[in-house]
């Protein structure tokens, strides 16, 4: 019996050690790629939804609400297979990847909608007044004041929503796509070592989740380094005034 038992787990480590690389290249080559890619797309679409939201353009801002609404809640595995296996039907055929991308953008697009339209509503209206009263127009008022001041602001949801995209990637493999999970599934169908073989590719999960928690909190170090930095400038700046100020 004992016999028995160091046979099967020095083939589990082997199965484990023979398969981390199996697993993992396939997460560098597919899901970094796949969520960096959505990402990006997801930033495009939220910044754009928070933009009209707060131009107050009555129609705009519906249809942007809209597409909110629908997209925060409906299932996103539903979205991927709409349209994967739906818009074919529509005779629009897109391989599994680009569906892919395309789902979790729009998807977590409206997510981030919201993160940027919270963060420009924070930036106090003076700011935009200000920028008004030296001549900016509202989209160079947004471009140059508003929207460098609300990036602080939004940066920590927005990185949370990466790290979360990152996992969600994982339904992925439910379109075809060879990513991370499927290839863990792959070689799981062909071992029978299901357990150890998933908590292997959760594991390769957390590796990169942390990853991206560490470079969340060297930037936002640096954020405030850089924020703290130009508040004593600023305060510099007023002192001189001041002292000018009082030898006029």
């Amino acid at each position: 019996m004992y016999y028995n038992v160091d046979i099967m787990s020095d083939r589990l480590v082997e199965i484990l050690v023979s398969s981390f690389m199996r697993i993992l290249i396939p997460g560098i080559k597919v899901t970094v790629p796949l969520t960096l890619l959505s990402f990006l797309l997801s930033v495009f679409i939220g910044l754009l939804l928070a933009l009209v939201q707060v131009a107050n353009i009555k129609v705009l801002k519906e249809v942007a609400r809209f597409y909110i609404w629908i997209f925060r809640g409906t299932p996103l595995i539903v979205q991927l297979f709409i349209i994967f296996f739906g818009l074919p039907s529509l005779g629009i055929t897109l391989n599994a990847f680009p569906a892919a991308v395309l789902a979790f953008g729009m998807n977590l697009g409206a997510y981030n909608a919201e993160v940027f339209r919270s963060a420009i509503m924070a930036i106090p209206k003076g700011q935009l007044e200000a920028a008004y009263m030296i001549g900016l127009s509202y989209p160079r008022a947004m471009a140059r004041v508003i929207l460098p001041q609300s990036f602080p602001v939004a940066f920590p949801n927005l990185f949370n929503n990466l790290i979360s995209l990152l996992k969600d990637t994982s339904l992925a493999s439910s379109i075809t796509v060879i990513e991370l999970f499927t290839s863990a599934q792959q070689i799981a169908a062909r071992t029978y070592e299901p357990f150890a073989l998933y908590c292997e590719a959760a594991l390769i999960y957390l590796i990169f989740s942390t990853a991206l928690t560490w470079l969340q909190r060297w930037i936002e170090k640096k954020l405030v380094w850089e924020s703290s930095e130009n508040d004593k400038d600023k305060d510099k700046d007023c002192g001189c005034g001041r002292n000018k100020a009082m030898i006029g």
